[in-house]
């Protein structure tokens, strides 16, 4: 019975993250568009690892640069090792601080991205953007009708790439 059970339940992490933001999203599609517009606005209010690690790091060097000028020098090798943090974001995209408010529980940018996207296509944000079977490719018309094949018809519903690029773009940026 035991390994019938965890045959059922997600073995790494990654798999458990993803399990439960399905779960989550499921809900919330269940409770409907106001559900997952106020899901929308917590998100925009939630704050990343990678967020709270540089807040951090900006008060330990301003804390770090106030007690060196009031107390003693000593405390400028705080204000150093939070610089020393802030340096390692310009060659790696996380820190080890960033890692302990991981462990901790705050989320990265991209997850919060990623579940911001999939509430917003559960919404129907996207349902009236072009794909890339709305774009009408004039190169290949041209092709054919000049080899003497049919004569495709233009329709309502088909547009140019730029057009559908454009329109792509606008929807998918971040209000």
């Amino acid at each position: 019975m035991s390994q019938q059970l965890s045959l059922n339940l997600p073995q790494s992490a990654a798999a458990c993250r993803t399990y439960d933001m399905e779960c989550r999203l499921a809900k919330l599609a269940d409770s409907g568009p106001a559900a997952i517009n106020d899901r929308l606005a917590q998100l925009d209010r939630e704050w990343s690892a990678g967020r709270v690690s540089k807040a951090v790091l900006a008060v330990a060097i301003l804390v770090g640069t106030i007690l060196t000028l009031t107390l003693s020098w000593y405390w400028v090798l705080l204000t150093a090792a939070a610089g020393m943090f802030l340096f390692q974001y310009l060659f790696t995209r996380t820190s080890w601080l960033t890692r302990v408010f991981q462990e901790s529980g705050y989320r990265t940018r991209c997850d919060i991205e990623h579940e911001k996207f999939a509430l917003r296509t559960l919404r129907g944000d996207f349902r009236h953007l072009p794909t890339v079977h709305d774009i009408e490719d004039q190169d290949d018309i041209s092709r054919l009708e000049g080899e003497g094949g049919i004569v495709v018809e233009q329709y309502a519903h088909k547009v140019g790439s730029m057009a559908a690029a454009k329109e792509v773009i606008q929807a998918t940026t971040p209000h």
